[in-house]
């Protein structure tokens, strides 16, 4: 079966720069539009960043100029760059997906989360 790990995440100051890992194992054929979400505590899951099936990355508001999202398709692996990182990043951060894997099935998967803590 299919599985997606996040890691990366931690306490970093005002400023700082993380970059989130999403291992995705399994028998896996091909990962398709990946995001980022996050949750912070007592808000509603938002998505963060995202790659489209036409390799277009999208941002919210929020993140951009700040955020990347990338794909290394040889690692079967998704990536967050954070840089400049504010307190009001801080949450749980999910990595979600649809994955193409054998035999010849095609599911949407959610990791478990990452925890994120920037304090001022």
């Amino acid at each position: 079966q299919v599985q997606l790990v996040e890691s990366g995440g931690g306490l970093v100051q005002a400023g700082a720069s993380l970059r989130l890992s999403c291992v995705v194992s399994g028998s896996v054929v091909s990962i398709n539009a990946p995001n980022w979400y996050r949750q912070a505590p007592g808000k509603q899951r938002e998505l963060v960043a995202s790659i489209t099936s036409g390799k277009v990355t999208n941002y919210t508001d929020a993140v951009k100029g700040r955020f990347t999202i990338s794909l290394d398709n040889a690692k079967n692996t998704i990536y967050l760059q954070m840089n400049s990182l504010k307190p009001e990043d801080s949450a749980v951060y999910y990595c979600n997906a649809d994955v193409l894997f054998t035999p010849w099935s095609l599911r949407n998967f959610w990791g478990k989360g990452t925890l994120v803590t920037v304090s001022s």
